[in-house]
């Protein structure tokens, strides 16, 4: 059935596909994913032939890529979160329409975990950012300066546990007196509460590399349960011989969800922050010897 309605899918792109432009070729391709379904928002890079990149883009929600290329040479890569790379070359030729095969993309290996243990998230390798509007406008980019972690990695992932604090005061958007205010009482009240802190015990594998952490935010007096959507990029050695874990994760944070009501806010005049916030980490774990 899948294989039927993509050949329908297939002829009916070369009826409705634009005209090529003069001095160009085009190129259709269709990305399948493992059970032979059209893969929706794959990166696709096509690179000449002394590997510049001259078009990168995304499949469409049939798993479509078409693009118009100078003639030459070129190859073909399509990426996707937890499938193993993809690549093709083709030849581009002026007026000529290339269809490629269905792209068919496997599994791509599980990376190593770490081991069973106490690992501690190395500050020195480790940001924890921010990202947030001001007043509707400009995006406002912060970081938090002070903060340690531990995880407890179990004989399965099931058996883990991750525990974070972070020093509210050591909020950092490169602007003093900006600082100085969401340090207040009327933002973060370091006086009052000078930590967050978020805990987990729940690892949620998606698929190859991709996870959700799910855990538990206090910040502000306030606890509310969060969701890391997490990469996990595996082990490494560092420079001094060390084995270090990495991964990526981000998360969004709707303030009045943690009493900063930033309507008051508003209503006095101090808009600064919008209602949204955006936090993306960058985690290094070693060892705790």
């Amino acid at each position: 059935m899948a294989f039927a309605l993509l050949r329908r899918y297939q002829r009916s792109l070369h009826r409705e596909t634009a005209p090529i432009p003069y001095g160009a070729g085009a190129l259709d391709c269709v990305v399948l994913d493992p059970v032979q379904l059209p893969l929706h928002r794959a990166e696709v890079s096509v690179r000449d032939a002394d590997g510049r990149e001259v078009v990168h883009g995304q499949t469409d929600p049939h798993g479509r890529f078409a693009t118009t290329v100078a003639p030459g040479e070129y190859s073909l890569a399509v990426t996707a979160d937890g499938l193993q790379p993809v690549r093709r070359a083709f030849q581009s030729a002026d007026g000529v329409r290339t269809s490629l095969d269905p792209v068919t993309m496997e599994p791509a290996p599980a990376p190593a975990m770490p081991a069973p243990g106490r690992w501690r998230i190395d500050p020195d390798h480790t940001a924890v950012r921010f990202i947030a509007r001001h007043i509707g406008l400009a995006e406002v980019h912060g970081r938090f300066n002070r903060f340690e972690g531990t995880l407890w990695i179990g004989e399965t992932m099931d058996d883990s546990r991750l525990d974070v604090v972070i020093d509210t005061s050591s909020i950092d958007t490169g602007v003093a007196q900006r600082d100085e205010h969401l340090r207040s009482a009327e933002f973060l009240n370091v006086a009052g509460f000078p930590y967050m802190q978020f805990t987990s015990e729940r690892f949620a594998h998606r698929g190859g590399s991709r996870w959700t952490v799910h855990g538990v935010l206090n910040l502000h007096g306030v606890s509310r349960n969060i969701s890391l959507d997490t990469r996990y990029l595996g082990i490494g050695t560092g420079i001094m011989g060390e084995t270090r874990a990495a991964c990526s994760a981000t998360t969004e944070l709707h303030r009045e969800d943690f009493t900063l009501d930033w309507r008051s806010m508003i209503r006095r005049g101090i808009a600064m922050i919008g209602a949204t916030i955006r936090i993306e980490l960058d985690i290094q774990a070693v060892p705790d010897q």
